[in-house]
């Protein structure tokens, strides 16, 4: 008997089958008018628009020569878990075991690691929104469920105990929360007290923390807090990639408590062996790199300065606070309904490229552009010089 043939986009999984990280299809779009001889200032993605540090290359360039870059322990190597340790000491106060420290293929890894752990097919997981994207994308892949909250200007964009509360009683049955501070897209920061109480909540009602933290070296008026400081068994997730500006190196790590070491490190062993080790290499190096990386973020917060100031003349006055991060995420609901369209717009007669609302928040995104300035501050100059023609 004849096989019946199907044709491949039938045969793919339900689990392939989740939104697009849009800020990438973005990108593309942006580099192929770029490839082709456009002009374009790049605001939608959070890049920084510096190469990783000096000591990190030379750090490497070394290790080339001299190292075999084979397989590393699937929990990284243990220079590295070390020195990410005594960084919670110097920059917390706080004593952290290196067999807790699991270094991840970037923070993305850590997501993925952090949910097979802690939940089983069909857990509910509380995502504030708008929030960043693939944590709902992820979570749909793994067959759990992400519950939306929305958060907005009336809580300063981040969630708080009485609506975790509230949150419970409308939408029972959830088991863990994911949170950034600063977040993705807003840049706002949770004050010390409100992350405080969110985690005595979340201990109390056994609700798991899982906290994402890949902004944190990167805020301008106070520093951020890491949730360790109020729950010992929360999950940290955290990266090399925006605050080291080591995007395409593809390493973060994980803070988890005792209990889940081995069960990640098996989990580690079998999705990835381990991660690069060129670039844990890089990393290690990338701690003694604090002048460099201070000098970035002083590009970011001169830039964060411009944009405040011109962004409002070109119309965008509805601004989220800009804590941290290297974003400005803006309600556009005076211009349009449909962010997506004037992001086409914006690249397609401006040259400038932005994210639409929509890929942080389903539900209301279509009134919210967010615009990176993670770029030099010559480039973002000359963003707001052409957006200003909007209203010409």
């Amino acid at each position: 008997m004849k096989r019946q043939e199907r044709p491949m986009d039938e045969r793919s999984s339900r689990r392939g089958t989740i939104s697009p990280f849009v800020v990438m299809d973005i990108m593309r779009a942006a580099n192929e008018r770029q490839a082709a001889g456009r002009d374009i200032v790049h605001m939608e993605v959070g890049q920084p628009g510096t190469p990783a540090p000096r000591r990190v290359r030379e750090a490497i360039k070394q290790a080339i020569d001299c190292d075999v870059l084979g397989y590393t322990e699937a929990l990284g190597i243990m220079a590295l878990r070390e020195r990410i340790a005594r960084h919670y000491k110097d920059a917390y106060g706080l004593e952290i075991s290196p067999e807790r420290i699991v270094v991840t293929t970037g923070s993305s890894a850590g997501f993925v690691l952090a949910f097979l752990a802690l939940f089983d097919e069909g857990a509910r997981i509380l995502l504030p929104e708008p929030g960043y994207p693939c944590y709902r994308n992820i979570v749909h892949a793994l067959d759990l469920v992400p519950v939306g909250m929305p958060v907005g200007p009336d809580e300063r964009w981040m969630p708080s105990t009485e609506q975790l509360a509230r949150a419970m009683l409308g939408e029972p049955g959830w088991t863990g929360i994911l949170f950034a501070s600063p977040a993705n897209p807003t840049g706002t920061l949770m004050g010390r007290e409100t992350l405080a109480s969110i985690c005595g909540w979340c201990r109390t009602h056994g609700v798991t923390v899982i906290s994402d933290e890949i902004y944190h070296g990167l805020t301008y008026d106070e520093p951020a807090e890491t949730a360790l400081a109020f729950d010992d068994e929360a999950i940290i997730i955290n990266s090399f990639s925006k605050y080291y500006s080591m995007t395409g190196w593809r390493i973060g790590w994980m803070v988890v408590p005792p209990p889940l070491i081995r069960t990640i490190e098996r989990l580690a062993q079998n999705f990835y062996i381990s991660p690069s080790a060129a670039s844990q290499i890089g990393a290690l190096a990338a701690f003694d790199a604090v002048d460099e990386l201070e000098a970035n973020k002083a590009v970011y917060a001169r830039n964060r300065s411009l944009l405040l100031e011109e962004l409002p003349r070109a119309g965008f006055d509805k601004l989220a606070p800009a804590d941290g991060a290297f974003y400005l995420y803006a309600d556009v609901s005076d211009m349009t309904d449909d962010s997506e369209a004037l992001a086409r717009r914006l690249l397609d007669e401006l040259g400038v490229a932005v994210t639409p609302g929509l890929d942080f928040d389903p539900q209301r995104g279509r009134r919210f552009l967010r615009f990176s300035y993670a770029g030099t501050y010559e480039a973002m100059a000359e963003a707001a010089r052409r957006l200003q023609t909007l209203r010409r």
